[in-house]
């Protein structure tokens, strides 16, 4: 990927957080893992969907509390900000899909 495309999604993950920011719904836990969920997107490239798993996402957002997670991690799809795709595998990542910045969450 050339520069100007990773400024480009990183101009769009910022234009998320704005938007987290804006939303009374979101709580820093949710900041906190949609930074995790960056980090792991550029870490595969920023492929779509890109697979990830709960103790490496838990681990780089700080949260402690599994039902913390799930419930961040879920409410962060129904809101619009991701699309996820969970693996009951215990092998398996799940996957996750990053929205298109031109794509609004809902409810907003």
């Amino acid at each position: 990927m050339t520069v100007t495309g990773i400024q480009n999604k990183a101009a769009d993950y910022s234009k998320w957080v704005k938007r987290m920011g804006a939303d009374g719904r979101t709580l820093a836990t949710h900041i906190s893992l949609l930074t995790a969920l960056f980090v792991c997107w550029q870490q595969s490239g920023f492929e779509n969907p890109f697979a990830i798993t709960r103790k490496k996402l838990m681990a780089f957002s700080r949260i402690a509390s599994i039902a913390t997670y799930h419930k961040c991690i879920r409410e962060l799809d129904e809101f619009g900000y991701i699309r996820y795709q969970p693996s009951y595998h215990p092998l398996k990542g799940s996957l996750v899909w990053w929205p298109l910045v031109s794509e609004r969450p809902s409810d907003q």
